[in-house]
């Protein structure tokens, strides 16, 4: 189960107020590409799950993610999630053909897909693209994300923690003390994604 803080930033000048606030704290920026897929059949999504390549500052590393069951709550996001890492290459090409899902028997994610949910070919959703700056700020890792859909722009600010109420505390705290308005996001950016609409 992935547990994380996720507020939302109503616009590029907030999300610059907030890296400009935090910046003495920055670890490293990637940019990251989301491509997402279902079964052909609407195996995944009909029972509220969807399988993700994810590739990291172009084609330099892939994690192959599937997620399920999601539940967003005054800004606490819990998921089940499993994850591991996937060849650029393949997943290149399975985006390009994505029967090639299929045929990767060496991957657990995607034999739990398959199995699990009874997935007999895979289709390919599209997806978007995210620029995320990571920074380490009070014992936790905050990731402050623009995520660039083909409908427009959001921004969010991200905590995985193993106490989300602590965690969103403190980064509430930091956004009243420097004057940049937020709110509780409602939707996952693949629920955005779908519905082409910003939140």
């Amino acid at each position: 189960m992935e547990v994380e803080v996720k507020l939302r930033l109503p616009d590029s000048t907030s999300h610059q107020k907030f890296a400009d606030a935090i910046s003495p704290f920055h670890t490293k920026t990637m940019i990251q590409e989301n491509v997402f897929f279902d079964g052909a059949d609407s195996e995944l999504s009909s029972k509220l799950a969807v399988l993700r390549l994810r590739f990291y500052d172009g084609d330099s590393r892939c994690i192959v993610s599937l997620k399920a069951k999601p539940v967003i709550l005054e800004g606490i996001s819990r998921i089940e999630e499993e994850e591991e890492e996937f060849d650029p290459a393949m997943g290149r090409a399975c985006i390009a053909e994505p029967w090639r899902l299929n045929e990767v028997t060496s991957s657990r994610v995607l034999s739990r897909a398959i199995k699990e949910f009874g997935v007999k070919s895979f289709v390919c959703l599209g997806g978007f693209r995210n620029v995320r700056q990571v920074y380490h700020w009070k014992g936790l890792k905050l990731e402050l994300d623009e995520t660039q859909y083909d409908f427009g722009t959001s921004y969010e600010i991200e905590c995985e923690s193993g106490d989300p109420d602590e965690a969103k505390r403190l980064i509430e705290g930091f956004l009243k003390e420097n004057g940049i308005q937020h709110s509780y996001s409602e939707v996952s950016k693949f629920a955005v994604f779908r519905s082409r609409k910003l939140p």
